[in-house]
């Protein structure tokens, strides 16, 4: 896992949906951040619905840690790729996730080992005024179609 403290350009050839870190976010709960992302999924044509399920629980889990353990939500965001999707969730704790181990069973602290296991990468920024996660999740995009060439 990476952690920083600066912003990150976006990358290139990725378009991106969501709320950012300016302002008040209109997303304010795991349900309003999954209808944003089956939004911005329904644009790039059928999904494998596991897919789909993973970037719905990727969302999910980030959006209500940074409830629960994070201050509070403070920006999100989805960013679509050609071969992935990414969900930035924002927070206003500098404090980054921890990946604790149990050896008994107890409620809670599961969110954060599946979001690692479903995602192709996760980056934590953090710094004083709070951190963004950005969990990118592969995806198999159907092929482009281009129009039979003119004979």
């Amino acid at each position: 896992m990476n952690t920083r403290s600066d912003t990150r350009p976006r990358t290139p050839g990725t378009e991106r949906y969501g709320t950012g870190n300016a302002g008040a976010p209109s997303v304010r709960t795991p349900a309003q951040a999954r209808q944003l992302v089956r939004h911005a999924l329904a644009a790039l044509g059928p999904l494998p619905p596991s897919q789909v399920e993973d970037l719905l629980l990727v969302t999910s889990e980030l959006v209500t840690n940074a409830q629960r353990h994070g201050g509070g939500l403070t920006g999100f965001g989805i960013g679509v790729g050609r071969d992935q999707v990414t969900v930035s969730v924002s927070d206003a704790s500098e404090d980054t996730p921890l990946y604790e181990l149990r050896g008994e069973l107890r409620p809670g602290g599961f969110g954060w080992p599946i979001v690692l296991s479903l995602c192709r990468e996760v980056t934590v920024d953090a710094g004083p005024d709070g951190k963004t996660i950005r969990a990118a999740v592969a995806v198999d995009r159907p092929p482009e179609t281009s129009p039979p060439p003119l004979r």
